[in-house]
């Protein structure tokens, strides 16, 4: 498998599957120097884990990394004070699989000879044949999506000393959509969402917050509390916290369970879902991720640019179109209307709109960066389909039996917005070393 690695400056590898011992992301151009913990990657990676609310499937896989390499394990000497600081080496972060017990490899068992139609079961069985990873669907589960996640808070935290911000929402679920809002308040929302996550969180608050796992120990430690953990699953979930919705509401200002910055177009999004899944099907929906502060000149034509590279978000599962700006919403305007028109204010270039969503010739251009991406309904659904024995091509129905998400846009978004980090920290670094070079020579 050729495909599990990105990046030129910043490097990322991914390896693992949906119920082997877990998934891995190995990070590399780390800089030193940067404070790094596992509650904080947690606080990312249960945005995304299943079974957290009513818009996700029942697996109940706490995602909880394991820092192994890459971190001084010690300050370097008395009283430093760089323990735990990145130190130049590839950066390595485990996520084991904690809940994947026999009931549920059996379903799979039962109904890997009849490929999910939507799904990648079918040509990856032809593919790779009958050794083909087909239990959970491997590394084309929405599992994988956690070694994104993993990695791109990473380079998120860098991206912030230097002054830029990435997030991202649901901007539309079960064609109910979110009203524009402006991009600080979107950001905003965002980060109360998040905060909100933290604090309802079991785990967070059971493994860190009361310290079960703590960054003075040592893997084979941590490793035992995990063995812990994987027989305390429901007895973590089912204690809680607790908090109605109305209180959740009025706390943080957020929804409960869709994080969109308008809170009646959250209620919307969840009834319209939950309206779809009653009748054994599935939805899709629109990510919009919001890039701030980026500078100008990020990209690498002719084959790097900014654009394209966003574009490689296609890879995320169930994603099938990545617009940037008003993306295809150009084909209806003419030039002048879809031209963004520039004037100076004291010494500035302000631009009078952004329909190029902050990328002009792969380039960015120091405004928002916009990027939406289209996701498909979940394929795997409730209802009868038609589909085919892979080993006998003998055609059959099959009927969904294993765990499933009623939409994926609820967990795609912080996926979406940890992959574009990833991308902009590299083309950063590209941007920074090449300005640097440029400099020197400039100075003669």
């Amino acid at each position: 498998m050729l495909g599990c690695h990105l990046g030129r400056c910043f490097q990322v590898t991914v390896a693992g599957g949906s119920y082997q011992e877990g998934l891995t992301s190995v990070l590399q151009g780390v800089p030193p120097g940067v404070l790094l913990t596992e509650q904080e990657i947690y606080g990312d990676l249960l945005l995304r884990k299943p079974g957290a609310d009513e818009l996700s499937s029942p697996r109940k896989e706490p995602d909880l990394p394991v820092i192994y390499t890459g971190v001084n394990a010690a300050d370097t000497i008395e009283n430093a004070g760089n323990k735990n600081h990145t130190n130049g080496t590839p950066l390595t972060i485990l996520i084991p699989n904690l809940d994947r017990h026999f009931v549920h490899i059996k379903q799979y068992q039962d109904t890997n000879r009849t490929p999910r139609p939507g799904h990648a079961s079918y040509a990856s069985f032809v593919k790779y044949g009958p050794d083909d990873d087909a239990i959970g669907a491997g590394i084309f589960s929405g599992r994988y999506t956690s070694t994104i996640v993993a990695a791109g808070y990473v380079a998120k935290k860098i991206l912030k000393k230097c002054g830029i911000e990435v997030f991202a929402y649901a901007k539309e679920m079960a064609g109910v959509r979110c009203p524009d809002v402006p991009h600080e308040t979107a950001l905003q929302s965002t980060n109360d969402y998040k905060a909100m996550r933290h604090a309802m969180d079991p785990f967070y608050q059971e493994i860190y917050v009361k310290g079960r796992i703590n960054p003075d120990m040592r893997f084979l430690e941590k490793a035992a509390v995990l063995a812990q953990v994987e027989n305390e699953i429901d007895e973590i979930r089912d204690k809680g916290p607790h908090m109605p919705e109305e209180e959740v509401r009025e706390r943080f200002g957020v929804h409960p369970v869709v994080n969109c910055p308008d809170i009646e177009a959250a209620q919307a999004m969840l009834e319209a879902c939950n309206a779809i899944c009653q009748q054994g099907d599935s939805s899709g929906g629109v990510v919009e991720v919001i890039v701030l502060g980026a500078p100008v000149g990020l990209g690498e034509p002719v084959f790097a640019k900014l654009d394209a590279e966003l574009g490689r978000m296609l890879g995320i599962g169930a994603v099938k179109g990545v617009e940037v700006g008003a993306g295809f919403a150009v084909k209806d305007m003419t030039g002048y209307q879809d031209n963004d028109q520039m004037h100076a204010v004291n010494g500035k270039v302000a631009f009078q709109s952004n329909n190029a969503g902050g990328i002009t010739g792969g380039l960015t251009t120091g405004q928002p960066i916009v990027v939406r991406l289209a996701v498909k309904p979940t394929p795997t659904i409730a209802k009868p389909q038609q589909t085919i024995d892979k080993y006998t091509m003998e055609n059959t129905a099959l009927a969904a039996i294993t765990r499933r998400d009623p939409t994926i846009v609820a967990r795609i978004w912080p996926v979406a917005e940890n992959y574009t980090a990833m991308v902009i920290l590299d083309h950063l670094m590209m941007h920074y070393g090449y300005q640097a070079i440029r400099s020197k020579i400039e100075q003669g």
